[in-house]
């Protein structure tokens, strides 16, 4: 199991320091359900998350050729094809949101005071 899940990891993590935070949010949409949809008089493609978010056929396309998504070709674009994260995915979303941000800069004390002096209320 843990030779199946090293490449993966490995894999993972590596994606994951590419992932701009808008990859990162349409993957964190798409991991809660979506469908790929071809608009019938426009013929433009999108993809319709469960929580309403739309992602444009171009992101689809970018994820789906790092291997972080897969869609069921199995169903009409018109009805919906239902998109969903594969392994790869899920591991770089988990990597990424794993990943320390930056953090907080810590504000300076008031010019007079000590660090250890608790601010007084007027």
């Amino acid at each position: 199991m843990l030779a199946v899940l090293e490449p993966i990891e490995a894999a993972a993590a590596s994606v994951a320091q590419q992932l701009s935070t808008d990859d990162q949010a349409a993957l964190l949409a798409i991991s809660g359900g979506a469908k790929l949809y071809e608009h019938l008089l426009t013929g433009r493609m999108s993809v319709t998350a469960a929580s309403g978010t739309r992602i444009p056929h171009t992101k689809l396309r970018r994820l789906e050729d790092a291997g972080l998504v897969a869609r069921d070709t199995g169903h009409p674009v018109q009805a919906g094809q239902p998109v969903a994260l594969t392994d790869a995915g899920r591991a770089a979303l988990f990597a990424a949101r794993r990943a320390p941000t930056t953090q907080t800069p810590k504000v300076p004390a008031r010019p007079g005071t000590s660090p250890s002096t608790p601010a007084q209320r007027r």
